[in-house]
């Protein structure tokens, strides 16, 4: 029962302060007169993946380097079958925009790195500095192309307020700061406890209870998307998640510690990762629209993936 409550809370607070430490510090940098889409490049971009960074970096000083690499997969296989699926039964997404292929392509190379970084396991530091290169490397090129079309849409970001008061700034960085890694901690800690109480792997919580929470903010920016009618927000936001979980998060992991990689990975759940992402292809692309169909499906693919997974 104490397992439970450290994962609910740990997964709790991690969610609420990785939310501040995103809005104090767009406001900080705002208020600052950084530009807005150096902003939403950087801080927001790695902001929002801090919940999953702080995870996967405490699973590996708790020597659950399972739990590391499994939230990554995991969360990647959820973001497509389980973040898309959801909204997908809400409202018909008209999808296609030719913004989100050039990223989509990119996400496609960098899981076939990944999955080689894998194969050659465990994940040390040299596998951690080649994903971290790539990521730098895409990111310039990222913010190359946003700064030449920046005059096209300048004020489309909606970041935050720039008159928000510097002591409400600073209370946001400061609870973002202290929530993280508590969070992460308590999570860790409880997932573990838990995986040894039922006697599985660090591999499958990280796989299903850590996967799925940590794609909450996901799962509700594309929610709102998707009553929007804003397909390529929904898209956008699967495709960069994942893309930062792959290079980012194991790149700046494997640098604390070296990850281990179990041989079910290399077996069944990196191939289920590129399997839903090649999935991604007729909607990117514009073959097909993402309609309730297709939702149930993903849902129900990702219902069995999670059936494989735990028996």
């Amino acid at each position: 029962m104490i397992a439970v409550l450290s994962v609910v809370a740990g997964l709790a607070i991690l969610l609420i302060g990785g939310d501040l430490l995103v809005r104090g510090a767009v406001n900080l940098a705002l208020r600052l007169g950084v530009p807005a889409l150096i902003v939403s490049l950087t801080i927001v971009a790695f902001g929002t993946s801090a919940p999953e960074l702080l995870i996967s970096v405490d699973s590996v000083l708790q020597d659950a380097g399972g739990l590391a690499l499994g939230n990554v997969v995991g969360s990647n296989i959820a973001n497509v079958l389980l973040v898309l699926g959801v909204p997908a039964l809400i409202s018909r997404l008209a999808t296609g925009d030719p913004a989100t292929r050039h990223s989509y392509l990119i996400m496609l190379a960098a899981s076939a790195l990944f999955i080689v970084v894998c194969f050659l396991g465990p994940i040390t530091w040299i596998g951690g500095l080649i994903l971290l290169a790539v990521l730098a490397t895409i990111l310039t090129g990222q913010f190359r192309e946003a700064r030449a079309h920046a005059e096209a849409a300048p004020d489309d970001l909606d970041l935050g307020d720039t008159h928000m008061p510097w002591p409400k700034v600073w209370l946001f960085l400061i609870a973002g700061l202290i929530g993280l890694p508590l969070g992460a901690h308590l999570l860790v800690e409880g997932a573990v406890t838990l995986a040894e109480a039922f006697g599985v792997s660090d591999r499958v919580i990280g796989l299903t209870l850590i996967a799925i929470g940590t794609s909450l903010p996901e799962l509700a920016t594309t929610v709102v998307a998707a009553m929007r009618r804003q397909a390529e927000v929904a898209l956008g936001n699967v495709i960069g998640s994942n893309l930062f979980n792959l290079l980012g998060i194991i790149g700046v992991t494997a640098m604390i510690g070296p990850i281990p990689v179990d041989p079910s990975f290399v077996r069944f759940d990196l191939w289920v990762m590129l399997a839903a992402s090649l999935a991604l292809a007729p909607f990117v692309f514009g073959w097909r629209n993402l309609t309730r169909r297709w939702g149930t499906l993903f849902l129900g693919l990702y219902v069995a993936y999670l059936i494989l997974v735990v028996v």
